[in-house]
């Protein structure tokens, strides 16, 4: 995207728009924000009249939500960043299906990541995105969005056996069968599904305990998942894994 990118800010706290406002205007060049509201009603038409490449929007709205913004508006070709006051499970579900998002409150660092990331997300995309976004903020039965080259596939987390690192990428395997390649490292998720029944127990692996169907002693020693696969342990990993592996079964 080139030239001045047309800014909104939709947010009921005046503290946080302020903020925005001071830390874009201050820090970033071809920057224009064109207009600010409170609430859903003042969203909608602001929206529509100027029609930006980029909306920063709170979840929570006096007179509704977010998500009724994107709905009612009849222009819908930008972008968004959401803005949510800290909750683990809010922020999950913002991991999980690959939107950007801002916690209050705002800092130069969590914005600078915000704008410099926000270019790679396809208007076209940010639907899909946000369904998973709005199921797993209400039921916690979480999807993830996984962005791979062709696209983007919306996966069950019990669906997933285990990540493999393949140099930048990541591959996937599913108990379907399917593999596909994703365009994030291993790292990024082995971040995002930290507090889950994941475990790396290499450089190279992130098994989902739910489909742990042995494990065989070594000096790392290696599992076996419901798919038959054996995966090495690294000696590093091991204690982890099996204290993992323990609290997750229930182990006595």
């Amino acid at each position: 995207m080139d030239g001045v990118i047309k800014i909104v800010l939709v947010d009921d706290d005046k503290t946080s728009i302020l903020t925005l406002k001071t830390l874009l205007t201050n820090n970033f060049q071809n920057m224009d924000i064109v207009g600010d509201a409170y609430s859903v009603s003042e969203a909608v038409p602001l929206i529509d009249k100027v029609k930006p490449e980029l909306v920063f929007l709170d979840i929570n709205l006096p007179d509704g939500e977010g998500f009724d913004v994107i709905e009612r508006v009849t222009f819908k070709e930008f972008r968004v960043i959401f803005i949510t006051a800290f909750d683990k499970y809010a922020v999950r579900a913002f991991e999980f299906s690959a939107l950007h998002y801002l916690v209050k409150p705002i800092t130069l660092e969590m914005l600078e990541s915000a704008i410099n990331r926000f270019r790679d997300l396809k208007v076209e995309e940010i639907d899909n995105r946000i369904t998973v976004l709005r199921d797993n903020l209400k039921t916690k039965n979480e999807k993830i969005i996984i962005p791979s080259t062709d696209g983007l596939n919306i996966v069950r987390l019990a669906d997933i056996i285990r990540l493999e690192a393949s140099d930048v990428y990541t591959l996937f395997y599913l108990t379907n069968g399917q593999r596909f390649v994703a365009s994030k490292p291993l790292n990024n998720y082995e971040k995002i599904l930290e507090d889950l029944p994941f475990s790396r127990i290499h450089s190279k692996h992130l098994i989902n305990l739910m489909f742990v169907k042995r494990y065989i002693k070594g000096k790392g020693g290696s599992v076996i998942l419901e798919d038959n696969t054996e995966v090495e342990v690294s000696v590093r990993k091991k204690a982890d894994f099996i204290e993992k592996l323990r609290n997750y079964a229930r182990y006595v």
